[in-house]
């Protein structure tokens, strides 16, 4: 009689490493349901220059969690969340200052922006086939147009913006008077970053 054939052993999945720490961040991406549009890796911004050298958005750990819950809180309502920044080196952040050095619309450099601290976020809605909401300005619309508070507007495009204040508010996203888009997490103190990540070759 035939000895019984060796069993076949089940192929090992290899974990791709990343390369950043995960400690420290929290890469976000396309596959996790968001709509992803770095505007500083194109010259599709304010400065009408590439900012970043690739695409890649970071944010904090928590702060990433917490961007997952309001994700998960518009989805049953037909929406989802489209993302322009967030973690910001503070290299860029000079880059940007040298532009537009008014502190209404961009932190200055050595004071630092929440974005260097990898705790705020520039989003707005999708629907769920990725096609952004009306929301009244373009993003880094610099204007009282895109101020929070400002009223002078369609009573959809209003509807839209409390829409995403409430849901980013609801964990623990605060938004600034002048930017519609810009939110900023409460939660916890985290210090000013100059980490810039990997780009691929």
């Amino acid at each position: 009689m035939a000895p019984p054939p060796e069993p076949v052993a089940s192929p090992v999945l290899q974990k791709t490493a990343l390369d950043y720490d995960t400690a420290l961040w929290t890469e976000l991406k396309a596959e996790d349901g968001y709509v992803i549009d770095i505007k500083y890796a194109t010259n599709d911004n304010f400065v009408k220059e590439v900012i970043y050298p690739c695409g890649r958005m970071f944010l904090r750990p928590n702060v990433a969690v917490a961007l997952a819950k309001v994700n998960a809180d518009l989805l049953p309502k037909g929406y989802k969340l489209k993302l322009f920044d967030g973690y910001r080196p503070k290299p860029a952040q000079q880059k940007l200052w040298d532009k537009v050095p008014d502190r209404n619309y961009v932190a200055p450099p050595w004071e630092g922006s929440m974005h260097n601290r990898g705790v705020a976020i520039d989003l707005t809605l999708a629907d769920l086939h990725g096609k952004e909401m009306e929301m009244g300005t373009p993003y880094d619309f610099f204007g009282p147009e895109a101020h929070r508070d400002y009223q002078k507007l369609p009573e959809k495009i209003l509807n839209h913006r409390k829409l995403l204040r409430d849901a980013m508010e609801a964990h623990g996203f605060q938004s600034i008077r002048t930017e519609w888009w810009h939110y900023s997490y409460t939660k916890g103190s985290y210090p000013l970053d100059s980490w810039q990540w990997a780009c691929p070759d």
